[in-house]
């Protein structure tokens, strides 16, 4: 199943990833595909605030990886711009995370796409102008009526 939207500001960025984030299962892995400054952290702040997490959302780039933890499921948000190769993944602790149990969402997805699972629910988003951001969600039956 593919959908997409158009968002016309980040505040509707958030409420689009807000109706994903209600969807999400523990075991889901997320992989963003888009350039810098695509919205791929703004959609990650509406995520958890669609998990019911109030946490203060923010890049991983420096850290590579932040945690937002909750009763229902917890996620891994990681930033992998800078990992080129599977020595870089063990190096930063990428395959000691309880995938299983938790939804993890990856920022540059596309440096590790070999190491990722078939299932994943891959969303792109594409720079438009400023503010306005096409995103387009690839994922399970579950997503179909979450933008119409």
């Amino acid at each position: 199943m593919i959908k997409s939207i158009i968002t016309r500001s980040p505040e509707e960025t958030i409420e689009a990833a807000k109706k994903i984030g209600k969807l999400l299962n523990s075991g889901d892995i997320i992989a963003y595909i888009g350039g810098l400054g695509a919205g791929k952290t703004t959609f990650t702040r509406g995520l958890t605030l669609g998990i019911g997490l109030e946490d203060v959302v923010s890049s991983p780039t420096f850290a590579l990886v932040n945690e937002y933890s909750a009763d229902k499921l917890s996620i891994y948000h990681f930033d992998m711009y800078r990992i080129d190769n599977e020595l870089d993944l063990e190096s930063c602790g990428f395959f000691d995370y309880d995938f299983t149990n938790n939804v993890t969402v990856i920022e540059w997805s596309e440096n590790i796409k070999n190491f990722l699972p078939s299932d994943i629910i891959r969303i792109t988003l594409n720079t438009l102008d400023e503010f306005t951001r096409e995103i387009i969600l690839e994922g399970d039956e579950r997503f179909a009526a979450a933008w119409d």
